[in-house]
């Protein structure tokens, strides 16, 4: 899949001349819902021999119009986003600077230099997407900007337990330690990428020895606890558990958030490697203890628990 970046005004490559079905959206996650729309975007291109294209944005609008609560944490940054998106069968993802003299654009402003310029011939976006300053354009006028040069269609709402599936839904999840639940509205299990760095080698001293994980990007974090994790590295996937918080049993509590993984299944040095985590479902809170050894006792009990779940996963 090949990614563009455009800063407005954008510089088109005027070579590109190939006809495309754009699919519109934020796409934070790429959940559910967001797979249904660009899943119609490429079934379109397939159908008409057109090319499969999607359009997203960063940073987050939020970051730059003048709201209360800014997003400056992403559950899919840029490159796990359009990771994702590839796998959906997506020929090309434009990447678009949202910046203020972006967000001032008019809905007849943005379809002209960012979907008529880019030769689309049929657009596809959520019946909730909006375009233009102040949000003026969207799903429902989008044929009032179109001049006729392209067709358009709207995917309809996303439900799943009686809600609408959403990435706002889904950062709340997460926050709350419901990693299991999140997996349901993603549609696969919540991952970060990290590279595995020092950190104070405590665990090897006490049997427990865990990879540090340096995050390369602003993830979202799952709330401070026990999980049980997959993690990818050298190609290959471990069983493992992951605490994820302060280490309140040797530090106060003004330490950053950092995140280990001890490996079921593994021995061995990863220090500097690439890796992925996949949450899968926590166990217990982060808890403080009176000493090392009522810590290791708990460590073990939550070994057997990760033991049996991932017994039970491979048994489904």
């Amino acid at each position: 899949m090949e990614k563009i970046y455009l800063t407005h005004p954008p510089d088109i490559n005027h070579d590109d001349t190939k006809e495309k079905v754009i699919a519109l959206g934020y796409f934070d996650g790429v959940h559910i819902g967001h797979q249904r729309v660009i899943k119609a975007g490429v079934e379109m291109a397939r159908e008409k021999g057109l090319q499969a294209a999607v359009m997203t944005f960063h940073p987050h609008p939020s970051m730059v119009l003048k709201q209360l609560r800014k997003r400056d944490n992403y559950l899919t940054p840029p490159d796990a986003k359009a990771e994702v998106i590839a796998d959906l069968g997506v020929d090309l993802i434009y990447f678009v600077t949202f910046n203020e003299t972006f967000s001032r654009l008019s809905p007849q402003e943005f379809v002209d230099e960012y979907l008529i310029k880019l030769h689309a011939k049929h657009v596809v976006a959520g019946f909730d997407y909006t375009y233009g300053r102040m949000a003026k354009g969207n799903m429902e006028n989008i044929g009032e900007y179109s001049r006729k040069m392209f067709s358009y269609s709207v995917i309809s709402r996303v439900d799943m337990d009686g809600e609408k599936i959403s990435t706002t839904k889904i950062r709340e999840l997460i926050s709350d330690g419901a990693v299991d639940r999140a997996a349901r509205y993603l549609g696969r299990p919540y991952e970060m990428k990290g590279v595995v760095v020092h950190g104070d080698k405590r665990g090897r001293t006490i049997g427990f020895p865990t990879a540090n994980i340096q995050c390369d990007a602003p993830y979202v974090y799952p709330a401070n606890g026990i999980y049980t994790v997959q993690m990818k590295a050298n190609g290959r996937w471990y069983n493992g558990l992951c605490s994820i918080g302060i280490r309140p049993t040797f530090y106060d509590d003004n330490q950053p958030v950092t995140i280990e993984v001890y490996l079921l299944d593994f021995n061995g040095d990863l220090y500097g490697e690439e890796v992925t985590v996949s949450w899968g479902k926590k166990l217990r809170d982060e808890e403080k203890f009176d000493n090392v050894e009522d810590l290791v006792a708990q460590m073990e009990n939550d070994k057997v628990k990760a033991i049996c779940y991932f017994s039970q996963e491979d048994g489904l």
